[in-house]
């Protein structure tokens, strides 16, 4: 009988409730131990965390035959409070050890026992860290609590151990001038997860913000009517020029497009410099800079503008 559904036909909290996990684990040297891992109603065991318990690594989970052999019941009503502890190891999570007048399984097709309480319906169990974490948590630190986000997996380690090294005669001198087979791993980056991980780390209601370093490009120019404007035409190609002697990745937007749609253009794929030419501005001798973070344009005298992306490219 699932959790919920006992917590439901009793009236009580899930939270109220342990539930029972039977696992077996079957040594090198032959010999076995039958456990019931105990976990509150409401949480989720973690069997990495679980794994690590001596008296049961390795572990599997227990077949019905063997549920009903060590505990003499079917599984859906098994719990801690009436077994063999000379044969039934019993290994409680932190969050129920620290529960009183709970529910538990009766070992007995059909019942549950209720208001069950350690040290007086069954002895104190083993205690363990043995599931998985809830957002509220404390944190390690106890200085806050836990949220549960969703991550990316950029870098990979893998324990290779000795496979390949002793296929490949891998191998050193100890500090007694033993030959030993050397211990391998392998590293790796995922590269385009990087991808993935800059932008969640890097966004806003207009699209893309990408540090200078995997950006498309790191400065785009924006000419304002450069199929119609001669002025702007020359002085866009110019700084393109310039800023392409000087090492800089930068792309020249001429389409044929409304401003808006350029700006919404580069915006969206998260360029961090941007350089708008104009003839007004050229008039003033000054062209428009914004950085994509910047909530405003600023305006940059044209003889600066130059030195003034270098400086701002060195900066990041």
């Amino acid at each position: 009988m699932a959790c919920v559904d006992v917590a439901e036909c009793l009236g009580v909290p899930l939270e109220k409730i342990v539930k029972s996990i039977a696992v077996m684990s079957e040594k090198e040297d032959g010999s076995t131990t039958f456990a019931l891992l105990l976990l509150r109603g409401d949480h989720e065991l973690n069997e990495i965390k679980a794994s690590k318990i001596p008296a049961i690594n390795p572990f599997r989970f227990a077949t019905e035959r063997e549920v009903e052999e060590y505990l003499g019941c079917q599984p859906g009503y098994i719990g801690p409070a009436t077994v063999n502890r000379e044969k039934v190891a019993i290994f409680a999570d932190r969050s129920v050890a620290a529960m009183s007048d709970f529910v538990c399984g009766a070992n007995e097709a059909g019942f549950h026992l209720t208001g069950v309480n350690f040290g007086r319906d069954l002895p104190e169990p083993e205690v363990a860290d043995i599931r998985n974490v809830v957002a509220g948590d404390s944190s390690p630190d106890g200085k806050g609590t836990l949220e549960i986000l969703r991550g990316i997996e950029v870098g990979h380690i893998f324990q290779l151990r000795q496979k390949y090294a002793e296929a490949l005669n891998c191998a050193y001198l100890d500090e007694n001038g033993k030959s030993q087979i050397m211990e391998m791993g392998c590293y790796g980056i995922g590269v385009s997860r990087i991808v993935g991980a800059a932008i969640e780390q890097g966004n806003d209601d207009k699209g893309i913000i990408l540090p200078p370093a995997i950006a498309p490009f790191e400065v785009c120019l924006v000419p304002m009517g450069y199929h119609k404007s001669e002025a702007v035409k020359a002085a866009a190609d110019q700084l393109y020029g310039e800023l392409k002697a000087a090492g800089v990745d930068v792309v020249l937007d001429d389409r044929n497009e409304r401003p808006g749609v350029m700006f919404a253009d580069m915006e969206l794929i998260g360029i961090p410099h941007r350089v708008v030419i104009g003839e007004r501005g050229l008039k003033e001798g000054q062209l428009e800079y914004k950085g994509r973070r910047d909530a405003e344009p600023t305006m940059i005298a044209q003889a600066d503008v130059l030195s003034a992306l270098k400086g701002k490219l060195c900066a990041a």
